[in-house]
């Protein structure tokens, strides 16, 4: 994936809370597509292989939400956070993070990840089929810059992290608006 290129067109099956639906788990079935979230709007899209795990947790997911004010004032309108986990697991993380300004996006069958070129093999770990870890600035579906961590392929024995982090990306985003033209 680079800089130009146009987001794969996929439907994710997500889960959301509707108080209609009464009872201990008022959520519903809704699918979103590609344009949903990426049409008419300039995001970052972080990608990682799995809610809950430590890097995820502790560094990347938090420095996207603690950092939105950030990502705001660079010209950003939603922040996402993808990963090869289903609605269900991506609700509990969301929640159990206390998420306020970052979305996730549940790529549950890992489609969208397989057709970003971006889906490896983690058998060495028991996570199956999961993402490389990656961000993205996206705007109205297409990639604007890209931000892929070295070492991409299946049962790599390390997971890099710093080319996707969240520093990483706005000092990019910084930089880009300080080098426009007034």
């Amino acid at each position: 994936m680079k800089a130009g290129a146009k987001l794969p067109d996929v439907t994710f099956h997500t889960r959301v809370r509707d108080e209609a639906v009464g009872g201990d788990n008022p959520f519903r079935w809704e699918d979103k597509t590609t344009a949903d979230y990426f049409a008419g709007k300039r995001v970052v899209l972080f990608s990682l292989p799995g809610a809950f795990t430590p890097t995820c947790s502790t560094y990347q997911l938090p420095g996207f939400e603690n950092g939105h004010a950030d990502f705001a004032a660079q010209g950003i309108d939603e922040i996402y956070c993808m990963s090869v986990n289903d609605s269900f697991v991506m609700n509990k993380w969301a929640e159990g993070q206390g998420l306020k300004n970052v979305k996730v996006i549940p790529d549950g069958s890992g489609e969208f990840t397989r057709k970003m070129g971006m889906l490896v093999d983690k058998d060495n770990l028991g996570f199956g089929m999961r993402s490389w870890r990656y961000a993205a600035i996206v705007n109205n579906g297409v990639v604007e810059a890209w931000f892929e961590e070295p070492g991409l392929m299946d049962n790599c024995p390390e997971d890099p992290y710093g080319v996707s982090s969240p520093e990483t990306v706005l000092n990019h985003l910084v930089k880009a608006k300080t080098a426009e033209p007034a």
